[in-house]
Parts: structure tokens; C-alpha cells; sequence
């Protein structure tokens, strides 16, 4: 390896960052210590900001080093298209009419389950929309997911190790929960056309053993804290359910929903039908809340800081990967998706030709395994994180114990992937 001045201090802004993500409370304190500057330490503080900061650290000394000329060029040779397609599908998905739509088919199938409602709410947040994902995407179930657990959930008043044990099967179910089609998740994204991977193949040879983990993980957490879920219930008001959005209003919401979701590899299609969608919400404000515009946009910053760093780590990522025999690749990608983008792993070993049929199902079935274990692991996650974290002591989710909360459903995937 013969690194460049640029991919060294890529790797170790890149270093910083892991360690900002891990250190977010610190400067919430801080901010608190010193409120002349508190503005500039509750920005270091949230934790979407962190590799869009550490990215534009690493643009301005790629500027100030190699110049403009190199510079931009490396920024225009960056795909975008996942953070603009992950910003559309939130806003979307976390709209009024698609959160009942939702809501409505979650509450038809519980009053299906000989389970008391809570329970079985609780439950199929944690394994349906998970498993529906490989339909509307993962981004999409994340943030339908959240929303719900939310309103469910995490409003209500939980222990906090409730709070995290649920926040760790989402982010473990979302992740193994997207492998049943080819188009869902995006580390299967970035090596199904590649590889010849097809939706009947992942089913067959992926998605059900991911189909179990996600079930197994959504009941063993059901029953472990099923005493504080019954007590968990949602305030539904006359003015509420006066306010619920027409049958009309979801149908239009679902077709632009679906539309983004066709078109996803296709920014001006679907980021045109995003301002469709938006202006449609203020025609018809009556039927919608106020649309998750600054949650959308702070996810879609951490992703694209994400793609700029993560552009400059292939030097040291694809030497690790290909060194490594197939058993010892899937625990691998395991181990190096809590610190990097899943998908960046297995676009990585899409680029390494001849490799055989085991080491390509080690290599995704791994990177998807540990897509839980951190906020940056997952493309999804930082939705989830957006979304949930206000309902948490201080106001952020703290890293160190979402590790071991999803360590749990972590391995349940793994039991999953590789014994059955």
C-alpha cells in the first residue's frame, strides 16, 4: 500500500470521526460549561453532523494540498444519489397519510394476534415493517418504524434500557430485514446486478434465514419487556381521529411513495417528485403534520460527509477484505460495518473479480449482520436516530449503549446466517 498525502489524512479524519460519534454528550456538556459558544458545541454535539463536518475538514485540505483542479474533480466523481434518495423517501414515508397507512395495516394484522394490542403493535414494528422493507425499501421501514415506536412507545414513560433493547432490534431487524428482494438494501444494491443476484435468489438463499433473526429478535424483546409494553398505550383524542388523513389522501401519498421507490437510482426523478409531493402537502395542509424536512436534511448531510470520507478509505478497506477466507470475511464485515458504511464493504469486494460464490455470501450476509451495531453501520440508521433520540435521557442516544443493546439481535443474525 502506497497511500497518498490525501487517503492518510482521509483515514484519520476519518479515525476522528468514529471517535466524535462516540463522544457527542461530551460536547453537550460543554455547551452547558460555556454558553458563550454553546451554539457551535450543540452542533459538534448532534451526531448527523459529525462526518458532514470531518468532511468538509477533509475537502478544504484536499484543496489547500493537491488544489482545485483535484478537488473538485474527487467531489464530482462521488455518487450522491443514496443521501438525496434517502432525504426523498423520509419525507415521504414520515408523512401524515403514509404513517396511517401504516398504522392501519400494523393495527389490522395485531387484531389478528391472540396477543393483547400493545404487544402485538409493539411486536410487528419490530418485524413486519422491518421485513416490509424489502418492498418500500430500508430507509422507508426505518422511518415508519421510528415513527410508530415512537407514538407507541418511547413517549410513554419506559426505563431507559427498554428504550435502547428497541432501538437495537430495529436498527439489527432493519438492517437483515431489507435482504428478501435484490433492490432494498443497499449493501445487496451495490453487488445484486454484478453478481446476478435476483430477488428469487435472495429470498431463497438469504432472506429467509434473515426473515427468522428479524421474528426471533422482535418476540424475544416482546417478552422480555412485555409487563412495561402493556402500560405503553397511544393517546388517541376525538381531535385526533377527526384529523386522520382520507382514504384518498393515503392512496396519492402511497403512488408518490412508490414512485420514489421505482425511480431510486434516478435523482431528478425522484427529487422531482419529491417537490411534487411536497407541494401537494400544502395544498391539502388539513391532511398533513408538518413534513420531516429537518430530520430528512440532517440525515442526508451524515450521509453525504459519509460518501466523501468513505471515498478515501478503499486503499486500506479492499486489502482487508481480500486477505481474508471466506468464514473469516463474514465476521470481518461484521466487525468493520460498526465502523464504516455497509454498503461501502460490499461495493468494495464488487470491485474484486474471481471471487467464489462462499466469500460473496460472507461478505454480505456479514455486512448486513453488523448493520445495527452503530448509528453509522446502516444507511437507514441515522433516520432512526433522528427520529428517536429527543425521547431519550439528555436528548441523544448514546453510542457506547446501542452497541450492546443490538449485540444481542446481532447475534441471533449471525446464528441465523450461519447454521441454518
Amino acid at each position: 500500500m502506497n497511500p497518498t498525502t490525501v487517503q492518510l489524512a482521509a483515514a484519520l479524519l476519518f479515525a476522528v470521526a468514529l471517535v466524535h460519534t462516540f463522544s457527542t454528550t461530551l460536547f453537550a456538556r460543554l455547551a452547558h460549561r460555556y454558553p458563550r459558544h454553546e451554539g457551535v458545541f450543540h452542533l459538534l454535539g448532534e451526531v448527523e453532523v459529525v462526518f458532514g463536518f470531518w468532511a468538509l475538514v477533509l475537502v478544504l485540505f484536499f484543496f489547500a494540498v493537491e488544489g482545485n483542479k483535484p478537488a473538485t474533480a474527487y467531489l464530482d466523481s462521488r455518487n450522491f444519489t443514496e443521501p438525496l434518495f434517502v432525504f426523498a423517501i423520509m419525507v415521504i414515508a414520515g408523512s401524515q397519510p403514509i404513517l396511517n397507512l401504516a398504522t392501519l395495516l400494523v393495527n389490522t394484522v395485531a387484531r389478528l394476534m391472540p396477543l393483547p394490542n400493545s404487544l402485538a403493535v409493539y411486536f410487528l414494528a419490530l418485524a413486519m415493517i422491518p421485513l416490509l422493507g424489502s418492498l418500500v425499501t430500508e430507509p422507508a421501514a426505518m422511518t415508519l418504524a421510528a415513527l410508530m415506536l415512537r407514538d407507541r412507545v418511547f413517549n410513554a414513560p419506559l426505563p431507559e434500557r427498554v428504550k435502547y433493547a428497541t432501538i437495537g432490534v430495529l436498527f439489527v431487524n432493519v438492517s437483515i430485514g431489507g435482504t428478501l428482494t435484490s433492490f432494498a438494501a443497499p449493501p445487496v444494491l451495490m453487488v445484486s446486478a454484478k453478481w446476478g443476484w435476483d430477488s428469487a435468489f435472495m429470498l431463497t438463499h438469504i432472506g429467509w434465514k434473515a426473515a427468522i433473526a428479524v421474528g426471533v429478535n422482535a418476540a424475544v424483546v416482546t417478552l422480555l419487556f412485555a409487563k412495561y409494553l402493556l402500560k405503553a398505550r397511544e393517546p388517541v383524542s376525538a381531535e385526533a381521529l377527526r384529523a386522520r388523513p382520507p382514504v384518498g389522501a393515503m392512496v396519492v401519498s402511497a403512488i408518490f411513495l412508490s414512485g420514489v421507490v421505482v425511480f431510486a437510482h434516478h435523482p431528478a426523478v425522484f427529487m422531482g417528485l419529491l417537490l411534487f409531493f411536497i407541494g401537494y402537502s400544502v395544498a391539502y395542509p388539513r391532511h398533513h403534520k408538518p413534513l420531516i424536512l429537518r430530520e430528512a436534511l440532517m440525515v442526508a448531510f451524515f450521509l453525504a460527509g459519509l460518501v466523501v470520507l468513505g471515498g478515501q478509505q478503499q486503499w486500506w478497506l479492499q486489502p482487508v477484505l481480500t486477505a481474508m477466507s471466506p468464514e473469516a470475511v463474514y465476521y470481518g464485515a461484521t466487525a468493520l460495518t460498526a465502523i464504516t458504511d455497509n454498503a461501502a464493504l460490499t461495493y468494495l469486494g464488487s470491485l474484486v473479480e474471481g471471487l467464489s460464490d462462499e466469500f460473496k455470501y460472507s461478505l454480505v450476509t456479514g455486512a448486513v449482520t453488523g448493520g445495527g451495531l452503530t448509528v453509522i453501520a446502516n444507511a437507514p440508521n441515522p433516520a432512526g436516530f433522528s427520529i428517536l433520540r429527543g425521547n431519550f435521557a439528555s436528548g441523544s442516544i448514546n453510542a457506547a449503549w446501542l452497541f450492546v443493546a443490538a449485540a444481542g439481535p446481532t447475534l441471533v443474525a449471525i446464528a441465523a446466517f450461519r447454521l441454518l
